[in-house]
């Protein structure tokens, strides 16, 4: 069975019983990645859920709650607008959003026995997974313009121009690989969509009302300035942040080394490469660690 056909589900034809020998990185990178994006556009229900809630959490917290925040904001943040400071946040929470659904489609495949066909394939296993991520990180991407768009519309003001939203845009990607990552690891260890949902939702929310994402850490009690600290969603936001303002936001590690917006980007850029190569890792090893017998 070729890589070709493990992919797409569809029955071999005559002659196509002989293996494949000659499968190459990249090809098995485009099987996936044009798979998964097909699967996506068949269902348009993922796209539109995991884009809903992030829109909705923009317009009513900066129309319901935008007067409360912005009294917290003055002399924290410069006297920025609520809508200015709670975008790249939105952002974050897109790709967060976004990344939870990338484990619910492999237990999709696992269930439906596609994943099955995929590992008797002489597909190569780091392709399966980083086509997949690929083609969710496209998704990402359309789906941050939205809200980035959205949010302009909707009175903030983007520093750095059409430059600086797409930089935003990179850490998103940046920022939604180790989400991702875990997510698939969850879908391999558990193999059950529900418990899948459940651990990834388990994280999103307390991801992002302890950390720097909603109101100023100053304006948060001491026990969850330590939380966000070590929480990836603050670095993700801050450096999201910077690019938003054109200035430094870190508040959770003092660096004055490189000046202005890069001692906020360089450090959270640091802080997010190594959580995704950390989580990457584990989610290739646990793919390759994977058989047909395992997944019945």
């Amino acid at each position: 069975m070729s890589s070709e056909t493990a992919a797409t589900g569809e029955s071999p034809g005559p002659g196509a019983d002989r293996p494949r020998g000659g499968n190459s990185l990249v090809g098995d990178l485009w099987t996936n990645f044009r798979r998964w994006n097909v699967k996506a556009v068949r269902n348009p229900f993922v796209l539109v859920s995991s884009l809903v809630q992030p829109i909705i959490f923009l317009v009513l917290f900066t129309q319901v709650f935008g007067r409360v925040a912005g009294g917290a904001l003055q002399g924290a943040s410069g006297g920025i607008s609520y809508e200015t400071y709670l975008l790249p946040a939105i952002a974050i929470q897109v790709s967060l959003a976004a990344a939870i659904t990338s484990g619910i489609g492999l237990v999709n495949d696992i269930e439906e026995g596609m994943f099955e066909k995929v590992l008797a394939s002489p597909m190569n296993r780091t392709a399966v997974f980083a086509g997949k991520t690929g083609a969710e990180l496209l998704r990402i991407v359309v789906q941050g313009s939205i809200i980035i768009v959205l949010g302009v519309a909707l009175g903030a003001t983007l520093a750095t121009g059409v430059l600086g939203g797409v930089a935003i845009l990179l850490v998103c990607v940046l920022f939604s690989l180790w989400f991702l990552a875990f997510s698939n690891a969850v879908a391999v260890v558990t193999r059950d969509q529900e418990s899948t949902i459940i651990a990834a939702n388990l994280l999103q929310f307390p991801l992002l009302f302890l950390s720097s994402a909603f109101l100023p850490l100053t304006a948060l009690p001491p026990w969850i300035r330590t939380v966000a600290r070590f929480n990836p969603v603050t670095y993700g936001v801050d450096a999201a942040r910077a690019l938003m303002l054109d200035r430094d936001v870190m508040t959770v590690i003092e660096v004055t080394r490189f000046g202005g917006i890069w001692d906020t980007l360089v450090p959270a850029v640091a802080v997010l490469v190594v959580l995704d190569l950390a989580f990457g890792a584990v989610a290739v090893y646990l793919l390759g660690r994977a058989t047909s017998s395992d997944v019945q």
